[in-house]
């Protein structure tokens, strides 16, 4: 288990729609806390992706009424944005030490212990799912569930790497360029969400396209180094014991990893959701395809959605279209079977 700092200082003003920002000054470095709810409830935090912060990466989410009543009604809400990715930040000093992703873990951890928070729910996003699946293997006993996008857990590849070094020498270059957002986009989103010569961009697209223009340059170098030195966690999924429900669109770059991270964790606490027609970001492209796996993966928690909805028509995830094993009894306790979100013809 890994022991956690409590050097932690804190800088705190309310912002718009009844969160307030935190900035918690950790043996880390500084990172930025957004907290929404009553912080009586059971506390859920999220982490998002490289380049991404809670509005870029979660908004979706829990913007959609039918999340509103399952997830804000029952939690207390602690967004994480990764060191210098929050609104109006400035670019970290380059004399600064680079976190490396175990610093990166304790330091949910310091976060943790300045709320006084025992135990919680994570939510991570590809690289944000890193860092919280590696909190849990540090810190197990915190850790009472995992909602995991798109994850990773091995160690970069050849082509990821190579990927990075282009991504971080255009940006220390030329900072947040047009190249740069479409290698993030693609990354991101599935091609159909991007667009294309005769197909309109997405909103969504849009709106994360100028969210990015917000980041700084060298504050996203800095994650993204620190992410393309991770090291392999494939050994240490099978001794996690929280419940963990898995999310990847199947035109996700990161959809192979989700399904060997999947067949190599304990198939008694582990689900996996497949979702159509979309890219890593599901959380975004196409949220209302979340909500029905949650609400279940939640009940076994004690957790129920408060008023009542009608399906989306829009949803690639009806109930025809679950799994029935996923609405089995059993389902609700702590054997989470595999699924897949595929129809079978």
């Amino acid at each position: 288990m890994g022991d956690s700092s409590s050097s932690v200082s804190i800088d705190m003003e309310t912002i718009p729609l009844g969160g307030q920002d935190h900035i918690l000054h950790t043996s880390h470095g500084p990172v930025s806390v957004t907290v929404f709810g009553d912080v009586d409830k059971p506390a859920l935090v999220t982490y998002p992706d490289v380049a991404l912060n809670h509005m870029s990466c979660f908004q979706g989410l829990f913007c959609c009424p039918e999340a509103a009543c399952l997830l804000l009604h029952n939690f207390c809400i602690y967004h994480i944005d990764p060191p210098g990715h929050e609104l109006g930040a400035a670019a970290i000093s380059s004399e600064r030490h680079v976190p490396s992703v175990h610093d990166l873990a304790d330091q949910v951890a310091e976060v943790l212990d300045f709320f006084g928070l025992s135990s919680v729910i994570c939510m991570g996003v590809t690289a944000g799912a890193y860092i919280l699946t590696l909190f849990a293997m540090k810190y197990r006993e915190r850790v009472l569930g995992l909602i995991l996008v798109s994850p990773l857990c091995k160690g970069p590849s050849w082509t990821e790497w190579i990927y990075s070094k282009v991504v971080s020498n255009l940006l220390y270059f030329y900072g947040m360029c047009g190249v740069v957002k479409e290698f993030l986009l693609q990354r991101y989103f599935s091609k159909e969400a991007r667009g294309g010569a005769n197909v309109i961009e997405s909103d969504i697209v849009l709106a994360c396209r100028r969210l990015l223009d917000e980041r700084q340059g060298a504050n996203v170098t800095r994650f993204l180094e620190a992410i393309s030195r991770r090291h392999d966690i494939t050994d240490g999924l099978k001794k996690l014991r929280c419940r963990t429900l898995i999310f990847v669109g199947e035109n996700s770059p990161f959809h192979s990893e989700a399904l060997y991270m999947t067949s190599k964790m304990d198939r008694k606490y582990t689900a996996l959701v497949e979702v159509q027609a979309c890219g890593s970001m599901v959380t975004e492209e196409q949220p209302h395809a979340m909500l029905i796996p949650l609400e279940y993966f939640l009940m076994g928690y004690g957790v129920y959605r408060q008023c009542q909805y009608s399906t989306s028509p829009t949803s690639p995830l009806s109930p025809s279209c679950i799994s029935p094993e996923l609405l089995s009894p059993e389902s609700m306790g702590l054997k989470l079977k595999p699924i897949k979100t595929r129809v079978s013809s």
